[in-house]
């Protein structure tokens, strides 16, 4: 084509075109297999991201409840330090979930309503599911809060690992053979020998157990919350 020698075909200069869309059946199934492989592959790279996550958490448990019961010098802030480090894991872990959520619900649009139409077909459910995943391409948008995520967390996983830090805090600071040898420590009959145990430096110890008691008061109410079913959460009982 020479320097002065204008495109034809109708097609400005300047015009850009994009990929050809499928037109025949083979095409269109061909192309959703290949969307529903790509989806599956970013969903179990976050989910591989979340496993990563609740194993750093118990791994922080299993070292610091090692290190905090197994000799009396060691203080009893250290299980307070591994509820804040479980905590912020917590916090890592539900950001992280609020994506997974996403890929795995356009997974689980792709599998019951066509995948499983194609296996055994039924009655549609619902006629609007194609739109509502292509919707979801065109503006990604989270399926659920980062309340919601943290609840789920909390009850999947995260409730175990502040049950299993709440009772080695409470035998270390209620035990005088794990409490340091230079303490006036005594078997806890009364509030007041609670409260002087609990004490971290400068903190004192009433202080230290409104907070601790504020956390678990979290921890009890997420873990028994019942939220409402819905989107493809609510279908069938295996869920993340």
């Amino acid at each position: 084509m020479g320097l002065n020698q204008k495109p034809t075909g109708g097609q400005a200069a300047g015009d850009q075109v994009g990929p050809p869309l499928p037109t025949t059946s083979s095409e269109k199934v061909n192309a959703v297999i290949h969307y529903y492989r790509g989806e599956m592959g970013r969903m179990t790279g976050w989910r591989d991201r979340l496993d990563r996550t609740s194993n750093w958490a118990i791994t922080v448990v299993a070292a610091l409840l090692s290190i905090s019961l197994s000799t009396p010098t060691s203080h009893h802030g250290v299980i307070l330090f591994g509820m804040l480090l479980v905590s912020l894991l917590l916090i890592i872990e539900a950001r992280r979930y609020r994506f997974f959520d996403i890929y795995r619900g356009r997974v689980r649009q792709l599998e019951r309503y066509y995948f499983a139409q194609v296996l055994s077909p039924q009655a549609e459910l619902n006629s609007d599911w194609a739109a509502a995943i292509a919707q979801s391409l065109r503006k990604p948008t989270f399926l659920i809060s980062y309340r919601g995520a943290l609840v789920r967390r909390i009850r999947r996983n995260y409730c175990w690992m502040y049950l299993i830090l709440l009772l080695a805090w409470g035998l270390k600071i209620s035990s005088p053979v794990l409490l340091p040898d230079d303490t006036n420590a005594q078997v806890v009959s009364q509030w007041s020998d609670l409260i002087n145990n609990a004490a971290l430096g400068p903190v004192a110890g009433w202080i230290v157990l409104t907070l601790v008691g504020v956390l678990y008061a979290a921890v009890f109410f997420a873990s028994l919350y019942n939220e409402p079913d819905d989107g493809e959460f609510a279908f069938g009982e295996a869920h993340v």
